[in-house]
């Protein structure tokens, strides 16, 4: 029953992250993985409060998952039970990517906002 939770989770996730990726005049791809950088820069300086350092470990740990090459035998020796544990990994990530960089650039754009400011009229 905890599987069936979540992949459902998964699957909204996913459905959310693609809805606002989709949407038109939002940030493209490229726009998203170049805001990545200064996403961690600001966190870490602690100017935007955006992904825990957990969350950070876990798309480091997904990332790592997905690429290790120890990864490979489980493929080659389950064929496609193999690389569903790869694609469910990769659509977390890609929910991640969408979800925080669209709050990071939503944040980033109220901080060149300009400023206005009001002076009291003399009379």
């Amino acid at each position: 029953m905890a599987t069936a939770r979540s992949r459902a989770l998964l699957l909204t996730g996913l459905y959310r992250a693609t809805r606002i990726a989709m949407r038109p005049g939002g940030p493209t791809l490229g726009e998203r993985l170049a805001a990545l950088p200064r996403l961690l820069r600001e966190t870490r300086a602690g100017r935007y409060a955006g992904p825990t350092a957990m969350r950070l470990a876990l798309v480091v740990a997904g990332l790592a998952y997905v690429v290790s090459p120890v990864d490979l035998v489980p493929e080659g020796a389950l064929l496609m039970f193999g690389i569903a544990d790869d694609a469910v990994v990769l659509g977390w990530l890609a929910a991640v990517l969408v979800t925080e960089t669209e709050s990071f650039l939503t944040w980033e754009k109220s901080q060149l906002a300009p400023v206005v400011v009001e002076y009291p009229h003399s009379t």
